[in-house]
This record gives structure tokens, sequence and C-alpha cells, in this order.
């Protein structure tokens, strides 16, 4: 592939000149507005295809041409009236706009922009609305991707010129303008890229502006993290209706959304320490065998698997039960019944995780279900089971049905693995047993997602849980969000509901949500104000819609008898909220443009940007040194590419100088991104399978090596005040604080162990252990942040 930009037939630049975007951030959800700038620089009409990535989330609600002075609006229309309509406007010399949402995935969108005249500019303007991710420091993630990776084929070509944009050397550049508004204070709001001083509209900080500071290229990823103050607190946005809409129309009523957030009190979310069964199911399918991406550095995915069942018995608290099951035509488990976690049966386990190969045929999971739930619950250990796969199954909606009839007695957490995962199965059996679904594709790595559940397995369940409405005599509410089955600390909860009826503008609403955690009742109150919100765009409505088509798109693919019933309704509520659907598309067609179109128009199928990104480290990691040092004039598009490929594997936003490198520095970077992650991997890994399952590790060779030091060097400096156990759980403690922090949600449990072990032998006061502990290692950690 040639990385070149987006270039005609006769390597000219590509079309596209500039990016605006203006970003409103209302409380948890983003409006994205953006206009692209471009210019057909052809002496012939042409076609341009531009395939670029959405939030999985976003609901598209805007789309429009500009030509010259004259503005084209879309219109939402069936997808394939839309589809026959842009190729009757093409083929007849008009100009024509179609935007249209991937079949495939629903974070996929093409734009194909048909027949411009030779030297004619166009703006295409491109609105959507999204929700926005929490972080586990609370912030709120916005992210605009880097690279639209447009595509296009020049008119009368005899094939099309499909290429791609470098990272390292787009033509275009970016304007970003943000304004944050929300019901809690602003406290700051952080990114990757320089941004002008952050402007505060009013004294409570509840509005602010902030811009990209001028001269940005649109060269990397441009991310936001947004802070609110009582991040906890529920909130409510109340959104008014449309007037023109058909009364009693979603788009005619007034929308609300709530967010709930809760915060579990801390004794609360320790009280679980000792308790649980957990049981975890394999695929061990033939399919398991495959990598997990085509990235260099792929594992195969039972393999990734083997390394995340180290972390999670790595993790168990001591006192708890525990077994592990693997299937695929047939099923077997490590042990008859759940066994008491203790360093035997951890053992034990362990040399099983070794053996353990994608030898067991199809992706048969209902039996090895069924034998699970036959087995008795230990009391007062709640059961959570972990279930891993990268298919589907024929089944699903029996599989679905069995763990609902069983979500009394125990949460499911269920990870997808790879693109032939089936959403439908690994999403509903989160759903029906009250836990947290993941997916695990591409260049995703297993452990930090796999940590992350087992955090919200250790939680106390939340049970019962109901939302009632308080509002006046002359309002009613429709909730249009699914029922809250489940609610986790650190995971956020949106409710969308319609008001109908007439009320004053001073009026107050109330929404009371009930749960029992840890047998005790817990109320949560949220008094708000009926009178809506001003300037939100109708966002908040179109989200609702959104959530709305989503749930009918399940109901679709689950196979339900109204197939066509569901799609109509779908259909219908697409154009009239103005949201694209699978089955809707954008439509715009200039009416005033006529011309011959000297031969025929040609289309090619064009890659997501996810497969064209991947492709693009694949090569950048395949490259040799000798080709990139032959070739200076690539030297700024690699090195960015590197900066990238890091930034991207980091949660953390990192600020980078996007200056040339010495071919010193270039050398170092290229055996870093080849080198680096095994290794640290490798090490951590190792760390972690030394350790024993009370939470100590042994003063040995083997951890010295660890730490690239000798088991002498480790045993001289030992203070006398504590024994080997004692200075080996403190250096790996000091280790992982100091070495290992970006990878922390992979070890916290490991980690937490570690301190409650420390703590409990009784060694007094272990500052100066600390001290000396940091000089040997090279690292700068305080006794509070170890926890001990």
């Amino acid at each position: 592939m040639e990385i070149c930009g987006l270039v005609t037939e006769k390597n000219k630049p590509v079309p596209l000149k500039s990016i605006s975007v203006e970003l409103l951030v209302q409380d948890h959800v983003a409006t994205v507005s953006s206009t692209l700038q471009y210019v057909n620089e052809e002496e012939r009409p042409l076609e341009a295809l531009f395939v670029f990535p959405l939030p999985a989330d976003a609901a598209v609600c805007h789309f429009s041409a500009k030509i010259g002075e004259q503005e084209i609006v879309a219109e939402v229309q069936d997808r394939e009236t839309a589809r026959d309509r842009y190729d009757d406007a093409v083929s007849s010399g008009q100009q024509a706009f179609l935007l249209e949402e991937s079949a495939e995935s629903p974070d996929v969108f093409r734009l194909s922009v048909g027949c411009l005249s030779a030297g004619q500019n166009a703006a295409v303007t491109i609105i959507y609305v999204t929700e926005l991710a929490v972080q586990d420091d609370h912030s709120l993630h916005f992210c605009l991707p880097a690279v639209l990776n447009p595509r296009y084929t020049p008119a009368g070509s005899a094939a099309g010129i499909v290429s791609e944009i470098s990272s390292g050397a787009v033509p275009y550049t970016l304007t970003l303008s943000v304004h944050v508004s929300s019901p809690k204070p602003i406290s700051k709001l952080e990114s990757n890229c320089t941004l002008d001083p952050l402007v505060f509209l009013h004294s409570d900080h509840t509005q602010a502006t902030v811009n990209l500071s001028p001269g940005h290229m649109f060269d990397k990823d441009v991310e936001l993290f947004v802070y609110y103050q009582d991040t906890h607190q529920p909130s409510a946005v109340v959104e008014a209706g449309v007037t023109t809409a058909p009364p009693g129309s979603l788009m005619r009523d007034t929308v609300v959304m709530i967010s709930l957030y809760p915060e579990f009190p801390e004794e609360v979310m320790s009280s679980l320490a000792s308790r649980g069964e957990f049981v975890f199911v394999i695929d061990r399918s033939g399919s398991m065998g495959s990598m997990m991406h085509r990235g260099k550095e792929a594992q195969m995915r039972i393999e990734s698997a083997k390394d995340t069942l180290l972390l999670l018995l790595k993790s168990l608290p001591m006192g708890c039960y525990f077994n592990i099951y693997g299937f695929g035509s047939d099923f077997e488990s490590f042990f008859p019944q759940s066994v008491e976690y203790s360093q035997d049966t951890m053992d034990q386990a362990l040399k099983r995780v070794k053996e353990m190969k994608a030898d067991m045929g199809g992706t048969e999971i209902l039996q090895p279900l069924k034998h699970i739930y036959s087995q008795p619950c230990y009391p007062d250990h709640p059961r959570q089971l972990f279930i891993f796969t990268d298919g589907e199954v024929g089944n699903t909606k029996e599989v679905l049905d069995l763990v609902k009839s069983h979500a009394h007695s125990h949460r499911c957490f269920s990870f997808g693995i790879g693109e032939g995962a089936s959403a439908a199965l690994i999403t509903g059996m989160a759903r029906e047993g009250s836990g947290h679904a993941q997916f695990i594709t591409d260049t995703d790595r297993m452990q930090p997602k796999v940590m992350q559940s087992l955090r919200f397995a250790l939680q106390p369940a939340v049970l019962n849980i109901s939302v009632d409405w308080t509002l006046p005599d002359d309002v009613t509410v429709d909730t249009l969000s699914p029922p809250i089955n489940v609610l986790f600390q650190g995971q956020r909860t949106l409710i969308y509901s319609q008001l109908k009826g007439e009320s004053s503008g001073g009026s107050e609403g109330t929404v009371t949500v009930k749960y029992s955690l840890e047998d005790q009742p817990v109320t949560n109150q949220l008094h708000f104000c009926l009178k809506p919100t001003e300037e939100t765009q109708l966002s908040i409505h179109r989200l609702a819609a959104r959530t709305l088509i989503r749930s009918l798109e399940q109901e679709e693919r689950s196979g339900a008898a109204d197939v066509e019933g569901i799609r109509s309704r779908m259909v219908e509520l697409s154009v009239q909220a103005g949201v694209s659907c699978v089955h809707t598309a954008f439509i715009a067609v200039n009416k005033d443009s006529r011309q011959t179109v000297k031969g025929p128009l040609l289309q090619r199928r064009v890659p997501t940007y996810d497969a064209l990104m991947q492709a693009d480290c694949d090569l950048l990691l395949k490259c040799s040194l000798a080709a990139y040092v032959s070739e200076p004039k690539k030297k700024f598009g690699f090195m960015t590419k590197i900066q990238n490929l890091f930034r991207r594997g980091s949660k953390k936003p990192v600020l980078c100088s996007m200056s040339a490198p010495t071919e010193n520095q270039t050398r170092l970077h290229l055996k870093q991104a080849e080198a680096a992650p095994e290794l640290q991997k490798d090490l951590l890994l190792q760390l972690v399978s030394l350790q024993k399952a009370s939470g100590c590790w042994d003063l040995d060779s083997t951890l010295a090596d660890v730490f690239g030091k000798t088991e002498d060097e480790l045993t001289n400096q030992k203070p006398a005040q504590v024994d080997g156990s004692v200075w080996a759980t403190l250096l790996a403690l000091i280790w992982l604080y100091g070495c290992k922090i970006e990878q922390q949600v992979e070890w916290q449990f490991v980690a937490m162990k570690a301190a409650s072990w420390i703590g409990s032998q009784k060694v007094g006061d272990l500052s100066q252990c600390v001290c000396e502990g940091n000089v040997l290692l090279g690292c700068q950690v305080t006794k509070e942040t170890l926890g001990i």
C-alpha cells in the first residue's frame, strides 16, 4: 500500500482542505458538528467516498452540503429509496450526497459525494450526538479521530484510486471550539493537544468555552477530558420538543435524561473481601487458536485467555471459592465442584491452565451452563460467572432464557473475543445475568477489560432496583430506556423518559431510585425543574430516539416474529427524529446542477477505518530500519505513527512533541515499538506468577530477575527489622507502583492482597524500608501510595 495521502490519478493532493468542528458538551452528552471543506482539483467530475468512524452509540442527526452559496440539507429516507435516488441523480449529472450507516457495524459511516464539477468547492456538514464515556478518574472522555480516510474515484477512469492518508502528512487542518454546560460546576478540562485558556461564562462555573490553539495539524486524535464537581450526584437535563411534530410523538413531547452515577459507602465496598464463588468458563473451541489481531505482537486467543486466568487466579481473595470450566463440543471442569481458594488449589489450577489448548471442537455453551447452575451455591458466597467466547451459537435464546432463570442466584460477566463473537449472546448473557459485557477486538488487550469486570464482581450486588416518578397531575411519563437490572460503582447509568402533557414552566418533578445494598435499603432522590434547558438543540431527543432504535434493532436480530413491523417502526422513528439507523440513509440532491458525465462513475468498496489503521500499524511494525533510514523524507510521518501507537496504548493523554526526530532517536523508538510491549507483558506476568495465594512473595532469584537484580543484591539491602518475605513483598509493591502504574487496572487486586498481607505481619513503621526499596529499584513511591 502506498502511503501518499488521498491523491488523484495524476498524483495531485487530496481535495480535502480543512475540517472545522464545534463541540457542545451538555452534562454527559456531546453534540459534534464537523464541516469538511474540499475542492475538486480534477479536470473532470469526480465522485468522492469518505469512510469514517463515529462512536458506537452516536446518533447522526444532520447532514448538509454547501456548493458555492447554495446549501442542500439532506433528509432521512428508507435506505433503498435513498440509494436509488442517489444513483439516479449521479447518472443524470446532478450533484448528490448520500450518508449511510454500515450494515456490518453501527460505528462506521460512508459518505458518497457524487458528480462534483472540475474546480468546484464544497462544504459538507455532519452533526451527531453521543454519550461521553466515564473514565476511572471520573472524567468524561471525548475523542475526535485523526484520520477520516477519504476515498474517491475520478469520473471516467478505468480504475479507482484507493490510497491512504498518512497521519504524519495530512494536507488539511483542524479548528475546534468547545462549549461545556452542566448543572454541576466544571472543575477543569484537559487534552492531549494544546488548548487556549479555559474561559468560564458564569461565576458558578457551570458553563465554559475553550478552543484548540491555532496552527494545529490534524495529525493525531484529539482527546478531551471534562471534569465536573460532585460527579456522583444525580442530575437531570430537560429538553422541550418541536411544536411542529405530530401530537403525542417523541419529538413533540418533552424528554428528560436522568444521570445516575452511584457511590457506595467504603465499608460496604470492602465487605466482600473474602466472599464469593468465582466460576470461569473458557471457550476452547478450535477458533480460539486464531490470533487476537493481525499485528506483529499478536497472541493466540487461547494464550491471551490463559494469561488472563493467571491474573484472575492471583487476584482472588483468600477464603472465596472458585472453579474453571473449558468448553467446546463438550466440556470439562478443573474440580468436580468449586473449591476453597488456597495455595494448594491455586497451584493445581495454574498447572491445568498451562495445559489448556484450543482443542475441544465447536461452541456448545448450553450444557456447561446447565451443569454449573445444577451445582448448589455456597451460603454467603455469591456466585460470579465469567464467560469467555469468540463465537456464536445457534441457540442464543435458549442460553439467555437459562441465564435469566438463574438470575436470582448469580451474576454473569461475559467477554466477546474477536469479530466473530455474537453481540446478541454476549450482551444478552450480561443483561439477563445482571452483570457486565465486554468486547475484546482488534488490538484490545483482554486483561484490563477482564480485571475491570472483576472489580465490578467484587462489589456487592445491587438488588430490587426501582425507578419512580413524582410529577404534576397533568404530566405522565413513558420510560424509553430498558429497565435497570444492575448498578456498579464507577459505572454511569442514563435513563431517557418522555414526559406527556402540559405543565407550568416552574413545576418540579422528582425521580426516586430505590435499591437494596447488603440487605440495606437505599433511596436516592432527585428533584428537578420541568422547565426545559435552553439551547439543547434536541440532542436529548435524538439520543432517546437512538436508544429506542437500538432496542428495536436488538429485537430484530433476536428473530422476533414481526420483523417487518419492527423494521417499519424503526424507519418511522428514524425519519421522524432525523436520526440514522441501519435501514435509513441521509440523501441530498442538487436538482439545479446538471451536466454531461463523460464515462461511468466507478465505485469501489472501501475498507473501514479500523481495518485501515490496523494495516497502517502492521506496516509500521514490519518496516525494516534500513528502508526507514534510506527514505529520510518519510521520517516525520513514521515518527508520528510511532507516537500514535504509543498514545493509543495508553489510557491517559500523552503530550508529545511533533518535531522531526534525529536518526538515533528514530532507531531507539523503532526498537522500543517492536520490543517493549512483549518485554513489559512478560515481566508483569512473571511477577504476578510468583505471588503466593496469601498475597506475599518469596525472596529468591526469580523475583530478583524481574527487577533486573541478583538475589544477593536484594538480600544485602534487606533491612534488619523485616524478614525475607516482607522485604520481597514490599519490593514487589514498589516495583508495581513505580514501574507499571500505567497497567494498574491489571494488578490492582494483586497489590491489595500484598498490602493486606504486610499489614497482617505487624512489622511496625516501614517508612525507612520503603526509602531503601526506592533506592534499590530506582523508584520514587511513598508508603501512603503503597497502602501500607
